[in-house]
């Protein structure tokens, strides 16, 4: 690991004097279960790291703002899956939280670390574009709200620009009855990254958001309008083909976690199993949206 400098700010406006464009190459550190790790293998290189675990203005809460939860810049994996209210409202989130690592990452890991930290294969990511996660930025122009499809750029790319960082993330809560539900396919159990990873969520009138990970450069998220329900009970090959449209977004490629023939054919697979969950949450009402996990 290469020597940096390190800053333990207290409030938000020391942070974003720390980011402040022409200044040294600066890393936030919050859960840091992804940046230390990079730093060690030099896949990160920092001339700076600031600590933003005891700024003030960052919170470590989940909140219900203007008919939304916010999550503030510091809550972890393991605050989201015990909140009663996130369980309630957003039980695909909570399914995608708690594969996040081991106990002990989860422990640490933030979720606005997890989508800062863009990776295709970010577990959260599909759960939140479904849900229509939007994401509070704030840096030296002011502050700004960029709804999640607009987050990601590429791999390892957000919108961000220098000096901005992200303070919050935002669900809005349910107005209407829906059904939502997360999973994933890895090549073992435990702490591996995803092959693929999707979620599914489904309205009374039918309609699918599904979002997919790890089979393009960034999280997709895909809108249908009904077709893919009404095909639940047809032949596979008619599922298959209703599916495709969807699909257009990804580009799955070959890598050592799975080729992209196996994510193709996975995705076929885990489609139906994630909208047959969402549906059965749909129907069984409020009191079965809780998730078991």
């Amino acid at each position: 690991m290469k020597p940096f400098a390190f800053a333990a700010p207290d409030t938000l406006d020391q942070v974003l004097e720390l980011l402040a464009p022409g200044g040294p190459s600066t890393r936030l550190l919050a859960g840091g279960t992804d940046l230390i790790v990079r730093l060690r293998s030099g896949r990160a290189v920092a001339e700076r790291v600031v600590d933003i675990k005891r700024v003030q203005g960052l919170s470590r809460e989940i909140d219900e703002v203007d008919g939304a939860l916010r999550f503030g810049a510091r809550v972890t994996m393991t605050t989201i899956t015990s909140d009663a209210r996130v369980r309630r409202h957003f039980p695909a989130l909570v399914e995608a939280a708690m594969v996040v690592g081991s106990v002990q990452i989860r422990n640490r890991a933030t979720l606005t670390g997890n989508i800062c930290n863009a990776s295709p294969a970010a577990d959260t990511a599909p759960s939140l574009l479904v849900y229509g996660a939007l994401v509070n930025v704030v840096g030296p122009a002011g502050g700004r709200r960029v709804p999640l499809t607009d987050f990601f750029v590429g791999p390892g790319r957000t919108i961000l620009q220098p000096g901005e960082l992200v303070s919050s993330i935002d669900l809005p809560l349910p107005t209407k009855p829906s059904g939502a539900a997360f999973a994933r396919v890895t090549r073992r159990r435990g702490v591996d990254l995803a092959t693929i990873n999707l979620c599914a969520l489904v309205n009374d009138r039918g309609e699918s958001r599904i979002a997919f990970g790890a089979v393009a450069p960034t999280p997709v998220l895909a809108i249908d309008g009904g077709a893919l329900v009404a095909t639940m009970g047809a032949r596979p090959a008619d599922f298959s083909a209703a599916i495709r449209p969807l699909l257009a977004k990804t580009h799955p490629i070959d890598d050592v976690r799975g080729s992209r023939e196996y994510r193709l054919a996975m995705l076929d697979v885990m489609t139906r199993r994630v909208l047959t969950a969402a549906l059965d949450r749909l129907r069984s009402g409020p009191g079965a949206k809780e998730s078991r996990s």
